[in-house]
């Protein structure tokens, strides 16, 4: 019987919690039962996985419900960096969103301040600022910047976030990212190529420019 009623509370507080169409005060009203009976259920709740080791924290960013994602964080005991089957954290994927409000933006801020800006998915090693730069989040990329974000670090290919933008033609985050004290150019991939050979090799002369000009 307690699996049964476990699987129930794991059903109810994702369909609560975690749809396109979820409603905040709902949640909130939940939250504050759960903490009025033990803020182990609390936190029980909170962290629940499904399947896909996806917790409302996931899904919330995933929609955009960022007044979903403030109230989760606002319980003190919702665990930013749980990584869901295919090796996401909630923090990549908000690294993703496209973000129109400045509330939501805090919001974002705040989830990059509590979580490990530099973890990596399990998949191909990638960390939120290489997706947010892959994707050109611009702002994303500035928000990770400035929670301590480190530019240096490699996939599994042995890519820096400098080298995706390189790929990707981003003149714009090849500055910012420039503009970096630490950022070292000189790193190379797995197939020896530097930030000026990539940036070259995808045709972004313009970039391998500005990486010249920041060299000498």
């Amino acid at each position: 019987p307690q699996l049964a009623s476990s699987s129930l509370v794991l059903q109810e507080w994702f369909r609560l919690s975690s749809q396109k169409s979820s409603v905040s005060d709902i949640v909130s009203n939940h939250l504050l039962a759960f903490a009025e009976v033990s803020p182990a259920l609390l936190a029980h709740v909170v962290n629940l996985a499904d399947g896909n080791g996806n917790t409302a924290l996931h899904y919330s960013v995933s929609h955009s419900n960022f007044h979903i994602v403030r109230l989760l964080l606002d319980t003190g005991v919702c665990n930013v960096d749980h990584q869901n089957k295919a090796g996401y954290t909630a923090l990549m994927l908000a690294a993703l969103a496209a973000v129109e409000q400045e509330d939501d933006m805090n919001v974002v801020r705040r989830l990059f301040s509590m979580g490990n800006v530099n973890a990596k998915a399990s998949q191909a090693g990638q960390t939120a600022l290489m997706l947010a730069v892959s994707h050109g989040r611009q702002e994303m990329v500035e928000a990770l910047l400035a929670c301590g974000a480190d530019v240096n670090l490699q996939d599994e290919e042995g890519s820096t976030a400098l080298m995706c933008a390189c790929e990707h033609g981003r003149g714009e985050t090849v500055k910012l990212l420039l503009a970096q004290p630490t950022c070292d150019i000189a790193i190379v991939d797995s197939d020896g190529n530097n930030a000026v050979a990539i940036a070259l090799e995808a045709g972004h002369n313009d970039i391998a420019v500005l990486l010249y000009t920041h060299l000498n």
